[in-house]
């Protein structure tokens, strides 16, 4: 695995992003404007106003393996939110449920505002622009809102869930271009 490199931004915002690019597409991918991305999500979207959510652009290898690892699906995806505030469902090996997964408890007198990580496979990301005919910086921002909208509570399980999260990613990534 290449290591990542790490931007930290406290600045113009209550939102704390972390950002790790791995090494391999650091040239391609901005850590600021991965962060003004997030932000902007958080903003439109989010209840608090003290929130930290970390990024990680990543290969495809890693994100295979942490879907297999933490929900039981050995395919490749294109992005992975980890929540800390909302549990999660773990899948068997067939793809079936299997069991949800237990909320992320801090220790005792811990107090955290952190929403959790999301994980982008920046290939993942290129292969799905090529394939729509977009530019990768428009489909890595809709990766990342829809990965921040899953670290929300947005899920798109049922048909239901699916058009309330697909309005919200639309209302966020309208906001992008005004």
């Amino acid at each position: 695995m290449v290591s990542p490199t790490v931007l930290s931004c406290h600045q113009m915002s209550a939102f704390d992003v972390s950002v790790q690019v791995f090494e391999a597409f650091e040239k391609h991918v901005h850590q600021a404007w991965v962060k003004e991305t997030v932000v902007k999500a958080l903003k439109s979207e989010a209840k608090g106003s003290e929130t930290h959510v970390s990024v990680v652009i990543a290969d495809d290898e890693t994100v295979l393996e942490l879907n297999r690892k933490h929900r039981g699906l050995n395919e490749h995806t294109d992005v992975l939110s980890f929540s800390y505030v909302y549990e999660g469902e773990y899948h068997g090996d067939d793809g079936s449920l299997v069991a949800q997964l237990d909320e992320f408890v801090l220790p005792p007198g811990e107090e955290d505002h952190s929403l959790g990580e999301v994980i982008v496979s920046y290939p993942q990301t290129v292969r799905q622009a090529i394939e729509a005919g977009m530019p990768v910086e428009d489909e890595l921002s809709h990766l990342l809102v829809h990965g921040i909208l899953h670290l929300l509570g947005h899920d798109h399980e049922q048909p239901s869930d699916e058009e309330v999260m697909k309005l919200a990613e639309s209302r966020i990534l309208g906001k992008f271009h005004h």
